[in-house]
């Protein structure tokens, strides 16, 4: 195999997929394409647009081959997503959109047969966010249909099983509260044995094994040669992580922010994880388990903050800190820390300017933050990485609340980073650049995170 320089990263993300042209000696992104992630609205449930994401790729993968060119192809996906395939490896039913809540109508038979946090360690997730009730549902609404089954594989895998025929699963996403893994036996769940799935996964590889290599008919529709290598790729949190690990020893926790803030925590003290707040057990790709949290931040962002990057004003930050004005959890509700919590303004919504809302919602988004970590017992510094990592009132307010030093990823996205970084046999050799964040020490800060917390506190009583 030819040394690889450039690697091409599928990175489908719940909102956006994209693919990413890496660069391994700069470590930097140096082209990228992307696309909405669309869901179609169609039956027989709400389900991701597979061939649309499908000639997307192809068609990156194409363009940037033929402008730039790269030796090798790593893939990464959002989680709490499986596919069912048929012997011929087509599709047996359209990839389920995790937030559809049809999987909610069977919660109380799906509950009497799932497997306890203590197994698991995945919390039970409303509709499709726990892949086993997923699965349940399907097998139960579409029997005839889930009986034509014969594989069932992870999201990223998919991707890879059509660019080269392997089919193969990986510890990251299918740990990832799907219900269908136990973490301290390394082991498949009580429930994929009783349910009868576990002879229908493929076999398990480490996410820096090649797969395969292309099929001739992706070869042929894409330019690209056919000996391309594949490599079986990750859950982009867990990838997110993975150059953290091969760089630093714990403890510290990294904050990967999009439509979901995921924490991840190696190292932390040793703490009694609530299965009711959204704390979780991952899995690295090191096969270690990993104490976790998430809250759909990115998702109240756009609802909280819908027009996005506003000017700050010192009128603003007076209100926001004085009055003070908050939000208070939950947006949306069902997941998160205070998953029954109704979240909602300190003051009348009609009276926020642009800048007092993007302030109070950064202040909010860095305490869910900050009361997630806690939760899973984080120590040392913290790592923030994706669109909140370029937020400075999200930032200090995080310093402020959690009294912990922030570290920020220095330029490619630790996903991109951590799914090319497989390629490589010596992964220090690919270590992230972090820099110290110069958080504002104002102590009103840390007074306005205490108000909030007794607010929290009072809305729960």
């Amino acid at each position: 195999m030819q040394d690889i320089a450039r690697v091409a990263v599928i990175d489908i993300g719940k909102t956006n997929a994209k693919v990413v042209l890496f660069d391994l000696a700069t470590s930097s992104e140096i082209a990228v394409r992307t696309v909405p992630n669309r869901v179609l609205e169609t039956p027989p449930y709400p389900h991701f647009d597979t061939e649309a994401l499908w000639n997307f790729i192809l068609s990156a993968l194409t363009e940037l081959h033929a402008e730039r060119g790269f030796e090798a192809i790593s893939i990464t996906a959002h989680g709490a997503t499986i596919v069912v395939l048929d012997g011929k490896g087509e599709l047996a039913l359209p990839v389920l959109d995790y937030e559809h809540a049809g999987p909610d109508d069977l919660a109380a038979e799906y509950d009497a047969i799932r497997p306890p946090f203590a197994e698991t360690g995945s919390a039970r997730l409303p509709g499709g966010l726990n892949v086993g009730a997923q699965l349940f549902w399907q097998q139960q609404r579409f029997p005839g249909l889930f009986d034509k089954v014969e594989t069932i594989i992870a999201y990223p895998q998919y991707w890879a099983f059509r660019l080269t025929g392997v089919l193969a699963n990986e510890i990251t996403s299918i740990a990832c509260h799907t219900d269908l893994w136990a973490p301290w036996k390394s082991d498949y769940s009580t429930l994929t044995d009783a349910m009868g799935w576990r002879a229908k996964m493929p076999p398990m590889r480490k996410a820096d094994d090649v797969l395969g290599t292309l099929r001739p008919e992706v070869a042929a529709a894409t330019g690209l040669p056919a000996d391309m290598p594949v490599y079986c790729g990750l859950h982009d949190s867990n990838a997110s992580l993975l150059p953290h690990l091969w760089a630093s020893e714990p403890p510290f926790a990294v904050v990967s922010t999009g439509t979901w803030v995921v924490m991840l925590a190696p190292g932390a003290r040793p703490v009694s994880l609530d299965e009711h707040r959204d704390t979780l057990v991952n899995v690295s790709a090191l096969g270690q388990p990993v104490p976790s949290a998430r809250f759909m931040g990115g998702r109240a962002f756009q609802l909280l903050a819908p027009a996005g990057d506003a000017e700050i004003l010192p009128v603003d930050r007076k209100r926001v800190l004085e009055e003070p004005v908050f939000f208070l959890p939950s947006l949306p509700e069902g997941s998160g820390p205070f998953p029954n919590h109704r979240g909602g303004w300190s003051c009348e919504e009609s009276s926020l300017s642009p800048g007092t809302r993007l302030l109070a919602v950064s202040y909010y988004l860095a305490l869910m933050t900050a009361t997630s970590l806690d939760l899973i017992g984080a120590e040392g510094d913290i790592v923030v990485e994706g669109p909140f990592a370029a937020n400075p009132s999200y930032l200090d307010m995080l310093a402020a609340a959690t009294g912990r030093p922030v570290r920020l990823s220095a330029g490619a996205t630790g996903t991109s980073l951590g799914t090319a970084g497989l390629v490589l046999r010596e992964k220090q050799a690919i270590a992230p650049r972090t820099r110290i964040w110069a958080a504002d020490a104002e102590p009103a800060l840390a007074s306005y995170a205490a108000t909030w917390k007794a607010a929290v506190a009072a809305q729960s009583e």
